[in-house]
């Protein structure tokens, strides 16, 4: 009987292999069962499909215009709530006080499906950007701050203990021990939150949109092109692998200390 020991960590190499051998199995999978007819074509399009939808959405021009569009709308609803979720955040996860006014009511809200705010922010926003911002900043702000204030939480007291030791005053201790401390794991969170925004991106354009790939797989919907959904889908994926290694990366670059047992 073969032994593998919890977190055993394997090679930059065999990591790399295993990874590249899941996603080439899945294409594989996927070719043989619509090649072979198994599932009707309206249902699972050939990869072949999704290329050529590929192909003259570039040639067209829409697949990039439609691309540019939900970046911008994912960075900037995303690039909102860090600004006002993570100082919120460390208050919460600093402050006893804070905490018991705010943490609740975000729990509270994030177990709210997004897309039932789209009439609402529909009503109170109008149908232009900012409502597709705001659908995705609600999507992730309130779980931004919680996950924020447990980053915080984090941080040992004894570290912060031993500042107030060495003469640190209340401000010393946030912004020299606490906030340098919760670094590694604050862009760990953030890595997490890009990806929870791009999952928003379909919903955030619902609201009266006529650009952009949710929109894109919204319109292939009711026309039952489903090589048209399937290249939207696989092109939010990709987009969203993308930021999560620069987050990687980054933390990687920044924090390398902090680097654990797997893979990143």
């Amino acid at each position: 009987m073969i032994k593998v020991k919890i977190r055993k960590p394997i090679s930059r190499k065999k990591y790399l292999l295993l990874a590249a051998a899941a996603f080439l199995t899945v294409f594989l999978v996927w070719s043989a069962v619509s090649s072979a007819g198994m599932v009707k074509e309206i249902f699972l399009p050939r990869p072949s499909s999704v290329l050529r939808y590929y192909l003259t959405a570039v040639s067209d021009g829409t697949l990039w215009e439609n691309t540019k569009i939900s970046i911008i709308r994912i960075s900037l609803g995303f690039l909102m709530a860090v600004v006002l979720g993570i100082p919120v955040g460390i208050l919460v996860g600093t402050f006893a006080k804070t905490e018991a006014a705010v943490r609740p009511l975000c729990e509270f809200i994030r177990y709210m499906p997004v897309p039932a705010f789209v009439p609402l922010i529909m009503v109170w926003i109008g149908i232009g950007e900012s409502a597709k911002v705001a659908v995705i900043f609600i999507g992730t702000f309130f779980q931004l701050v919680l996950m924020v204030a447990d980053d915080a939480l984090s941080v040992p007291g004894d570290l912060i203990n031993a500042g107030y030791t060495l003469g640190a005053d209340t401000k010393q201790a946030v912004f020299r021990i606490l906030i340098p401390a919760m670094m590694p794991r604050l862009m760990e969170t953030l890595r997490m939150m890009i990806g929870w925004a791009w999952t928003y991106l379909v919903s955030a354009e619902l609201v009266a949109a006529d650009t952009g790939l949710g929109y894109t797989i919204l319109k292939s919907q009711r026309f039952l092109k489903t090589d048209a959904i399937f290249g939207g889908i696989l092109l939010i994926g990709l987009l969203g692998l993308v930021t999560d290694r620069i987050f990687a990366l980054l933390n990687k670059k920044l924090f390398p200390w902090a680097k654990g047992g797997r893979q990143v």
